[in-house]
């Protein structure tokens, strides 16, 4: 790898790599972080319109949307008429509260993996440095 004193370059690599581990880790119930991650948002809010999950993830609603077509078509969500008719709705499946409970004990290991990796010292300072950053 090319040294680089470039933050966004590091940054990108860095989340590459970290993405990895947890992407390596969930493999075995069929999903990648990013999926995992969308289908932990729903459970942890309920069912929300797809504009409050797009807020709550950090995504504009085009990316999110192809995001949940896929996880649409295997049956772990499903989209439907909101409480306003302009908002639709995204729910959790029985089989996607099913591949959540799957997937949360790998999640889990490879959290601690990470973080037995940076320490409990640095992996705070890393998380206030990255909430400032967002």
């Amino acid at each position: 790898m090319l040294p680089t004193s470039c933050l966004c370059t590091q940054l990108r690599r860095a989340s590459r790599g970290v993405t990895r581990l947890y992407d390596d880790a969930l493999a075995a119930v069929g999903l990648g972080v990013a999926q995992f991650s969308l289908l932990r948002h729903v459970q942890r809010l309920g069912q929300p319109s797809i504009s409050v999950l797009a807020e709550a993830m950090g995504l504009d609603r085009s990316t999110l949307g192809r995001n949940l077509r896929v996880l649409e078509e295997q049956r772990l969500l499903q989209l439907g008429e909101g409480r306003d008719l302009r908002a639709r709705e995204v729910r959790l499946t029985e089989a996607g509260l099913q591949r959540i409970q799957q997937g949360l004990p790998l999640w889990e290991q490879a959290q601690r993996e990470l973080n037995a990796q940076l320490g409990e010292e640095r992996r705070a300072e890393l998380m206030k440095l990255l909430e400032e950053l967002a």
